[in-house]
């Protein structure tokens, strides 16, 4: 198998991220697992590296830009350049839009929309230079259908979505791939929005050849 650059999962914990790093690194990928703690990506990259798998794990916030440039620096020396950016990450603040917290919302969208582009803007030099990567986005379906209770979590995920199809039309000529897996439905082991299952709609968005390059895609279990 030849030798390949490493997916960074941003947003690593147990469900989605966990999955997609195990896809990733089935398929040959070095894995470099990113979350807000330690303790959320050790037990997965031992998992992997018993396996003999090649995988990291560093620490990140993604609402502090500090943070991220140290992460994606740790993860440049450790395993060499991303090929595949997973933007997997979700800062969950509750709340109706007239009883939100404004510091709160403002937090939350740091951390979901900026701290999102902030990894996008780490990556996309070598991916440039490369003349190749690949760019995805775990989008949820509240971009679509916004539920009042969770207004900051709704705003956010409709920003995400909006900014990676612009993201999609500035990159595609550059050879970059971004695309998203917009999740229509509440992710539970087992069911039909297994992360298994979402993680390979990651992989396969990833595997397209450019002339069948998706967007978006719409997880909806069927």
């Amino acid at each position: 198998m030849p030798e390949r650059n490493p997916v960074v999962v941003v947003g690593a914990g147990p469900g989605i991220g966990a999955a997609t790093a195990r896809r990733f690194d089935a398929a040959g990928y070095p894995v470099a697992l990113l979350s807000r703690s330690s303790a959320t990506t050790s037990g997965v990259a031992e998992e992997l590296r018993a396996a003999g798998a090649n995988a990291v794990t560093a620490e990140v916030d993604t609402g502090d830009r500090a943070s991220l440039r140290a992460a994606f620096q740790v993860v440049r020396e450790m395993v060499g350049d991303p090929e595949v950016l997973v933007f997997n990450a979700l800062a969950f603040v509750p709340g109706s839009p007239t009883e939100i917290d404004l510091d709160a919302f403002d937090a939350a969208l740091s951390a979901n929309v900026t701290g999102a582009l902030a990894c996008v803007q780490e990556v996309v030099p070598a991916m440039r230079e490369a003349g190749h990567g690949t760019i995805l986005l775990t989008g949820g379906g509240m971009a679509l259908q916004p539920v009042a209770q969770l207004a900051a979590v709704g705003v956010a995920k409709a920003a995400q979505r909006s900014l990676f199809q612009s993201l999609a039309t500035e990159l595609a000529p550059d050879g970059i791939h971004v695309a998203m897996v917009t999740i229509q439905g509440l992710v539970k082991t087992g069911g039909r929005f297994d992360p298994a299952l979402i993680a390979e709609a990651h992989y396969r968005l990833h595997a397209q050849s450019r002339d069948e390059w998706e967007i978006e895609v719409l997880f909806d279990g069927e």
